[in-house]
């Protein structure tokens, strides 16, 4: 009976933060103006899963994400149609099995182009404000959240 109750007191201590994400949808429905952050990948993206699995793991980064802002993590070749800002935004094919959504190219084009990963953040007015092709590895990440909470 002892070891059980030790069991249940380490297990209920090491309990993680989890990252609290919304749909594109969701977001029109939220009471309170929040800054939002995208995070635009693809399945294919060996980049993206490293950010997956270590800037988004962060207990630092999760809590202010989950705090200051509104978190999306859209696949930028989801096939599903997105409603956003009163737009309907489509999945465009551009080969046999290939193809990027519009939602992706709205957000995500970078000097003519869509990369992965790419990460996004839009104003409380729905304006981008921060646009960053490429990883951006935990401490980078932060650096770039507390600069945006500074400025709004």
């Amino acid at each position: 009976m002892k070891h059980l109750l030790y069991i249940l007191l380490f297990s209920s201590q090491c309990v993680l933060a989890q990252l609290k994400t919304y749909s594109f949808e969701e977001l029109s429905s939220l009471k309170k103006e929040k800054p939002i952050v995208v995070f635009l990948h693809a399945n294919w993206c060996k980049y993206c899963n490293v950010m997956k699995n270590t800037t988004f793991k962060q207990d630092k980064i999760i809590e202010t994400l989950n705090n200051e802002f509104y978190f999306v993590s859209f696949n930028g070749e989801q096939k599903e149609p997105v409603t956003f800002q009163n737009h309907t935004f489509k999945y465009k094919s551009t080969g046999k099995k290939t193809g990027v959504h519009e939602l992706t190219e709205a957000l995500g084009t970078y000097n003519s182009k869509v990369s992965y990963p790419t990460t996004v953040i839009l104003n409380t007015n729905k304006e981008i404000i921060f646009q960053h092709p490429y990883l951006l590895k935990p401490k980078e990440f932060l650096k770039v959240l507390n600069a945006v909470k500074k400025k709004l």
